[in-house]
């Protein structure tokens, strides 16, 4: 098993690029059971999420070329079932279960695994396509959902889920009639997979409000489609330049999609301005303190929580920092808290008083932010840093040593 050494103490500095976005990329990859043909998809990230989405499809009969460019064909599905194998690392790997029930009448799904961050339930994708009158049966740990036929319906999302939204509105695309999804999330994955869908020929409407009106239609064709740029990638860097009192440029990312980051970062008193083809960031000596309460998109970021958490411990007086988006969110305080760290945890919330200076430290990733947020507390921290069970960044940062280490980070992988 890998693990990550970091010597603490450099000031981040020069360019990079941010790669694809992983959450846009596996329902876009997931799209490509709706048509014949084949699709083309390009800025895919080399991701162990992304290996194990193409995994998934070919073992159903998907036809893949490539990797970025990615070129997949769904012609000949051969099997319907999404094994627990392949699903249990990846929770994304539900997004199969709305294609495969629109296009071939059934579906045999794994209930999915991935990180231990919260229950994140599936009940509100399967109450969706029993009111778009599938058949769901729960047996043995599968979903099992049958339609000869999905039909419209208006649905309400008790809350505004992600790969609910995109579940659905993939299903929705191949339905009799009209379809409604009320409280739908608004992030921008969303709305690239309906951009996407639509280039197919679906007729969808309104994908970046909370109401989304998707028309059936009677079948989808190819495309060649870009995948949008990783918010949490370049996010995450932000914050690594401004703990480290860095100078650096985030290219090929969206500043668009990153208002309420941008918005707490100058309130901490880091620096932002837009330059052409990304942003700049610069750091301070002296952080500010602020206050933060995740939300679903427009909202803060949750998978910027325990970055900003990190940013927040060296930071001047007292953060609040409030989840709202997932209950199981802080396993990353008690390792911070080995590196020197006072947060205080309060159910939903985390108190934290910023610190001088971080102190190295062998520490454990427990999900996927929450290492990131590690390697960010190590390049902050005086002295070495030793991050195990990495296996969870490679799920969602590509090439993250290789990209700090340009920026004059001293970071390295070792095998254990």
């Amino acid at each position: 098993m890998d693990k990550i050494i970091i010597q603490g103490g450099e000031r981040l500095h020069g360019e990079i690029t941010i790669s694809g976005s992983k959450n846009a990329a596996l329902p876009i990859i997931a799209s490509s059971l709706l048509t014949e043909g084949w699709n083309t998809f390009h800025n895919v990230p080399n991701l162990a999420d992304i290996k194990t989405i193409k995994k998934l499809l070919m073992n159903l009969g998907v036809n893949i070329d490539g990797d970025n460019p990615l070129r997949l064909n769904a012609d000949h599905i051969t099997n319907c079932e999404a094994s627990y194998n392949l699903v249990k690392t990846m929770r994304a790997s539900i997004l199969v279960l709305g294609p495969l029930v629109a296009r071939m009448g059934r579906a045999r799904v794994s209930l999915p695994g991935g990180c231990a961050i919260g229950a994140r339930p599936v009940n509100l994708h399967l109450k969706a396509l029993k009111e778009m009158g599938a058949d769901i049966d729960l047996k043995g740990g599968y979903v099992e959902a049958k339609a000869s036929k999905l039909k419209g319906s208006k649905i309400y999302f008790d809350i505004p889920t992600v790969t609910g939204t995109e579940n659905i509105m993939m299903a929705a695309t191949l339905a009799e009639g009209t379809t409604l999804l009320e409280n739908s999330a608004r992030e921008p994955e969303v709305v690239n997979l309906a951009h996407v869908l639509n280039q197919m020929g679906a007729k969808i409407r309104g994908a970046g409000t909370d109401m989304i009106e998707i028309e059936g239609v009677t079948s989808l064709h190819p495309v060649e489609e870009m995948i949008i740029p990783d918010r949490i990638e370049a996010g995450t860097y932000m914050i690594a330049a401004g703990l480290t009192n860095g100078d650096v440029k985030i290219m090929g990312c969206e500043p668009g999609h990153l208002d309420s980051l941008i918005t707490k970062l100058t309130e901490a008193g880091i620096e932002i301005t837009s330059i052409p083809g990304g942003l700049r960031v610069t750091g301070k000596k002296k952080i500010t303190g602020v206050d933060i309460k995740t939300l679903p998109y427009p909202g803060f970021p949750t998978d910027l929580q325990a970055q900003m958490i990190v940013l927040m411990s060296v930071a001047n007086g007292i953060s609040v920092i409030r989840e709202t988006v997932f209950e199981n969110r802080f396993m990353h305080v008690n390792e911070l808290l080995r590196m020197g760290a006072d947060i205080i945890v309060e159910g939903n919330s985390a108190v934290v008083r910023g610190v001088p200076r971080l102190r190295g430290a062998p520490v454990m990733a427990t999900d996927l932010r929450a290492s990131a947020s590690l390697i960010l507390a190590g390049l902050a921290a005086e002295g070495t840093t030793e991050l195990s069970r990495v296996y969870h960044i490679d799920r969602g940062y590509e090439c993250i040593e290789e990209k700090l280490s340009s920026l004059g980070a001293n970071i390295r992988r070792v095998k254990e």
